[in-house]
């Protein structure tokens, strides 16, 4: 018999991203908090030295190894959708690059029906957790949060090549693409802090799991959200995976999921709330019918450009032999090395046409090349590689539960490139890609263009180029998207209640209702800010 179940103020479903960051904040007034985790700690070594990230992202250990299905728009190839599977989450492997978005992006969610998130709104839950290290607009940037936003301090001459290039072609250098506007270009600002990664775990949780109201529970994967009637009341547990012994915790106060977009939608199907109909295929009991839970997936797909440069050395040539020695010993005193930086280095924010008032593009730049263009695997002669991705995607996919069997991987179809303006912006993109590497700052080094290569001219020629090679860039979002009441397929709303169902809030990136235009981590811990004020003030109000 398993041991009686125990009992917490809250049960937080999910130790990433926003898990970590709400654990710390709910348990700061002695509220009792109830941490689960699929994953293991972050003990791992490669996790916190960033560039360990190119092992990470890859890794079965520290992902969940998903896989999006087959389509069109990918030339009916499949490939891996990594996330993190580990203590942080997807902040424990990811990029490291901090990325807020628009303004623009969050007064959209507040006119689609959702008050109190508009940018003025959520923009002191983006300084909150902020520690800005730099110049940086004080109204408009945080220096006193937990997390270390550091600014790029290897530089590399073709980066800077890259950078300085960029007005040649109309787009200005840009010092802070988190402040007062996004347009431009410069270099990515990084959770990067002497030298180490600075995950969301590191960040919130190294002191906050000292506290005696603090349970972190790691290889905890919860199988199902517990309910009384259409009341939220706790959630069962594996500890040691499909094999390990089933456990049960109770929530006094609320469950709050943030297990992630793919894992936050199959939690909530396989424990009865979502689509009836899929439900009731799955043999799983209607809890609740909520038609959106699972539906509006998006992410960004990307294409990365790669070319050949010559007289000089880059990535490719320090990453290996007695140079990463040399790059080893400068990590371990603390001095600017290739072991701490992010996998890309510089920006660019821009329009795919000129009708346009803010970007729609982004594009990575970093002195390395890739083989096959696949980030993970550096080739063997010097190069450099441009990624470029539409910033606010329309094409929408779906995330299925197969069976009511908690350890089996769900469908996940993103639906690349299915709309036909998300094709249009990407040609764009990918247009201008070519000319940034191509200017005359650029030229000292540039050789010549590997992928797609010059014999790539026409629409058609790009398009094919981009549905052979391109690939997710992590950022998936959207899955219990927020919404009124008055919306049909919303799953939350814009107190990140599930609708219809009592103590039971959605608290990650599934809720996002559109892409913002950006990487998802940074708006990520904004909604788990904004969600741990919206409880403080609710606990406020009963006493």
């Amino acid at each position: 018999m398993p041991p009686p179940a125990d009992s917490f103020d809250y049960v937080i479903i999910g130790g990433g991203t926003a898990g970590a960051l709400l654990t710390k904040r709910l348990s700061e007034d002695g509220s009792s908090v109830c941490l689960l985790e699929a994953g293991p700690r972050d003990t791992n070594p490669l996790i916190h030295i960033p560039a360990g990230y190119i092992k990470n992202v890859y890794s079965k250990k520290l992902t969940w190894g998903f896989e999006a299905e087959a389509s069109a728009g990918t030339a009916e190839r499949r490939f891996s959708l990594p996330q993190g599977r580990v203590l942080g989450g997807s902040s424990s492997i990811n990029g490291l690059n901090h990325n807020r978005g628009q303004k623009s992006d969050f007064d959209h969610w507040s006119e689609r029906g959702n008050p109190g998130w508009s940018h003025k709104e959520v923009l002191p839950y983006f300084r909150r957790s902020e520690r800005r290290i730099g110049e940086a607009d004080e109204k408009l940037r945080g220096r006193d949060g937990e997390l270390p936003i550091t600014d790029l301090d290897w530089h590399h001459p073709v980066t800077t090549a890259f950078v300085e290039g960029t007005p040649e072609l109309g787009i200005p250098v840009n010092p802070d693409y988190n402040g007062e506007q996004q347009d431009g270009s410069g270099y990515f600002q990084r959770y990067i802090y002497n030298g180490y990664r600075y995950s969301s775990a590191r960040a919130f949780l190294r002191d906050t799991k000292k506290r005696l109201n603090v349970d972190i529970r790691t290889n905890a994967q919860a199988t199902a959200i517990l309910f009384e009637g259409k009341r939220a009341i706790g959630a069962s547990y594996s500890k040691g995976g499909s094999t390990g012994q089933r456990h049960k915790v109770i929530a006094r106060r609320e469950v709050i999921l943030s297990a992630g977009t793919i894992n936050t939608a199959k939690l909530l199907q396989i424990s009865g709330v979502g689509n009836a109909s899929l439900l009731n295929d799955l043999g799983v009991p209607v809890v609740h019918n909520l038609p959106g839970v699972g539906s509006h997936l998006r992410d960004h797909y990307g294409v990365r450009m790669v070319s050949s440069v010559k007289d000089i050395r880059t990535i490719n040539n320090m990453a290996q032999g007695p140079a990463l020695l040399l790059e080893i010993a400068r990590w371990l005193i603390r001095k600017p090395s290739l072991l701490a930086v992010s996998p890309s280095l510089a920006h660019v924010f821009w329009k795919s046409n000129e009708t346009m008032t803010t970007p729609d593009l982004q594009f990575v730049f970093s002195p390395a090349s890739f083989r096959a263009g696949v980030v993970g695997l550096l080739d063997k002669t010097p190069g450099m590689t441009c990624g470029v991705w539409q910033e606010r995607p329309e094409s929408t996919g779906f995330v299925k539960a197969r069976s009511a069997n908690p350890f089996e991987a769900p469908t996940i179809q993103p639906n690349y490139l299915a709309d036909e303006n998300d094709q249009q912006v990407l040609l764009a993109g990918m247009r201008l890609g070519r000319r940034l590497m191509r200017t005359r700052a650029l030229a000292p080094y540039f050789e010549n263009e590997t992928a797609p290569g010059d014999e790539v001219q026409s629409d058609d020629e790009f398009m094919d180029f981009a549905r052979q090679n391109g690939t997710t860039v992590y950022h998936l979002i959207g899955t219990a998207r927020m919404g009124p009441a008055s919306d049909p397929v919303a799953v939350v709303d814009a107190q990140l209640r599930v609708h219809g169902i009592d103590n039971l809030r959605v608290v990650d990136a599934s809720i996002m209702p559109t892409m913002p235009s950006a990487n998802t981590n940074a708006a990520t811990l904004m909604i788990a800010e904004k969600a741990a004020d919206i409880q403080c003030l609710l606990i406020a109000g009963t006493r």
